[in-house]
């Protein structure tokens, strides 16, 4: 395969040559600027069979059937269902047997007239791998981040060839598949949150390595999934919730993490109004800064420590915002709902580390002033000093000198809470200590990890020797 970036033409007439590509395309709500390259290239009737926009929400309605939302996921779904099923009635008995038969389908919600809102879309394919193979599907989800609709309709066609392009000569390659999307695109004018595969050959593929890999490539800033497995858009998860969020490496996952969540969820649900409660999402984030403490990502060891979290009802984030204020931004993209972020004393005190803000012209005041703009709250779960047996709490932990009074500004106006401990045993051990218990062979260990959590554990350290071996 040639690796030599492509423009947008190449790529596009290197699909027209293709005889065995074949298909339809179906756009709403940004013109048809994808199928519109194709009409471009030479060699058009070798791959398009057909190119519809129907815009009219009644028409719409009338060729798909109704939608609560019109963009959005079920939507890209019923055109797909409609335009490949089409496609195949048609023209499948006439070319069955040397054609990949495809249907790229769009709905799109781009910059309107005096219009200020998210403008985002869903792309889907479906698609056969060989003639005569059962559909296989890819979908994305991109956020148009141009001011300018006539900017986002150019940013999405490109987009759409890249996506189309990628499922006919990356899809065995996912890291080549996702940096591909926003090739021949300026650095800031599309993120692409979720990417999704399914259907004929795709049955055990596992969907959270494609979230990783957007983080880790730099599409998005982060991605979620369920206890499930379920990949989801954060749009959709995240939406006007109260969230608390415990950042760490969970590697391996102990009791530690659940109690600190659970000694904080006390306190944190006392903040909330009475019909927030039920709507309270907890998430355990893991930042690709910890993913990449090793230079490189055991994909493995991110399943198994992704594996452990589920086994125990928590939802995942993994992201690449180091710093706290950025994620404390993200969260605030998607609620306006109070958020309290979970982390122990160790973490308090990196927070007036000058390496957080020496980024920012204002410093330290501006790296605590973006982390509190909304309604963002630190709950600091205690520390006990090994030594003199000295348990530290966020009443009595001295901030430096010099931030000794902003500390205690927070202190008094709640945005840093002190949580209770129940159980100090629980602070016997580190998690590189349980690590190295593991590695030793020494049984105590199982008593500070939860036993759903055990297999990964185990894993995570197996790993670990391999990859020091």
């Amino acid at each position: 395969m040639n690796r030599a970036k492509q423009n947008t033409y190449d790529k596009v007439l290197e699909l027209n040559l293709d005889p065995a590509i074949y298909g339809t395309f179906a756009e709403i709500g940004a013109g048809q600027e994808t199928a519109n390259w194709f009409f471009r290239a030479s060699g058009t009737a070798g791959t398009v069979a057909k190119s519809i926009s129907a815009y009219d929400m009644t028409m719409s309605d009338a060729i798909y059937g109704k939608s609560a939302r019109y963009v959005s996921r079920q939507r890209l779904g019923q055109m797909l269902d409609h335009e490949f099923s089409l496609l195949v009635e048609r023209l499948g008995s006439a070319r069955e047997k040397e054609t990949t038969f495809f249907s790229f389908c769009n709905t799109v919600r781009a910059r309107g007239y005096r219009d200020s809102g998210e403008c985002h879309g869903w792309l889907g394919l479906r698609f056969q791998l060989r003639p005569g193979d059962p559909p296989s599907e890819i979908f994305i989800h991109v956020r148009l981040l141009d001011d300018e609709n006539v900017d986002q309709m150019e940013a999405l066609g490109v987009v759409g060839v890249n996506f189309i392009h990628a499922a006919f000569r990356h899809r065995q390659h996912l890291e080549r598949f996702a940096t591909s999307l926003t090739e021949n695109l300026a650095a800031g004018r599309v993120e692409v949150d979720m990417l999704k595969f399914a259907g004929h050959g795709y049955d055990f593929f596992d969907n959270r390595l494609c979230a990783l890999q957007l983080v880790e490539s730099g599409l998005t800033d982060a991605t979620l999934f369920r206890p499930n497995g379920e990949v989801e858009q954060a749009a959709d998860a995240l939406y006007k919730r109260p969230i608390l969020l415990l950042r760490g490496s969970f590697d391996p996952v102990t009791k530690l993490h659940l109690e600190m969540l659970e000694q904080a969820r006390g306190s944190f649900n006392g903040s909330l109004q009475k019909d927030e409660l039920d709507r309270t999402l907890e998430l355990c984030e893991i930042s690709m800064t910890n993913l990449l403490r090793g230079g490189s990502i055991d994909h493995v060891d991110f399943i198994d420590r992704a594996d452990a979290l589920q086994a125990l009802g928590k939802t995942v984030l993994v992201s690449r915002c180091a710093e706290f204020h950025r994620i404390a931004a993200y969260l605030s993209r998607y609620t306006t709902c109070p958020v309290g972020i979970v982390l122990s004393i160790g973490l308090l005190n990196e927070l007036f580390k000058p390496k957080w803000s020496e980024n920012l012209p204002g410093g330290l005041l501006e790296s605590f002033g973006r982390l509190f703009r909304n309604q963002v709250s630190l709950y600091v779960y205690p520390w006990r000093n090994r030594v003199t047996g000295e348990v530290v709490t966020a009443d009595s932990f001295r901030a430096p000198e010099d931030a000794s009074h902003l500390y205690r500004h927070f202190m008094e106006t709640q945005r840093i809470r002190s949580i209770p401990y129940r159980d100090l045993d629980l602070l016997k051990y580190t998690g590189r200590d349980i690590q190295r218990l593991i590695r030793e062979g020494d049984p105590e260990w199982k008593s500070y990890v939860p036993e759903v959590a055990h297999r990964a554990a185990l894993h995570l350290q197996v790993g670990a020797r391999l990859s020091e071996a």
